[in-house]
């Protein structure tokens, strides 16, 4: 016999339910959230080490060959025949000029090549790169000459070196 009673087909989520399912993604952000700003930390400081790495390696080469860290001496802009002399003074403008172009064996630069003078470098394939850790817009560096780098006050949060002991940091 049929009731007189329909039953009705229930056609959605209680509130309740909602407010379970809810809670448990509420939870499940507050868990993984901070994970990805764990990540994006980890990516910085494995950048950051790559980098001083590799301008580390570039520093100890041209000491190798010129007896000398590059930003100690001026880059007087001798005469260079394939290319454009690059003058610079002692500090970060020798620094780049040393690291970037062709030298000679006491640390002019040259944007090319000679076999017989500039037959050094370059030594960073592109431009100093940026510090991961301090501002990433930032990829200047202070040379200083004084044989204590130590960690800077007020920095500029790109990099540091110091040309008279080969000591490079960044500048955080």
């Amino acid at each position: 016999m049929i009731s007189l009673r329909s039953s009705r087909n229930q056609d959605g989520f209680t509130l309740v339910e909602l407010l379970i399912v809810v809670i448990i993604l509420a939870i499940l952000a507050a868990i993984i959230v901070p994970q990805f700003s764990a990540a994006t930390d980890d990516a910085n400081q494995a950048a950051y080490d790559t980098n001083i790495a590799n301008i580390r390696s570039a520093i100890d080469l041209y000491r190798q060959q010129h007896n000398a860290y590059p930003g100690a001496v001026a880059a007087s802009g001798a005469a260079c025949v394939n290319g454009v002399p690059v003058a610079a003074a002692i500090g970060e403008p020798a620094f780049l000029a040393q690291l970037r172009n062709y030298t000679n064996s006491s640390g002019d630069a040259c944007t090319g090549t000679d076999p017989n003078q500039f037959k050094y470098g370059p030594y960073l394939k592109d431009d100093l790169p940026n510090n991961p850790l301090g501002d990433p817009a930032n990829n200047t560096v202070t040379v200083v000459t004084t044989g204590v780098l130590g960690l800077a006050t007020g920095g500029s949060e790109g990099w540091r070196f110091d040309s008279v002991t080969g000591e490079f940091i960044g500048d955080e």
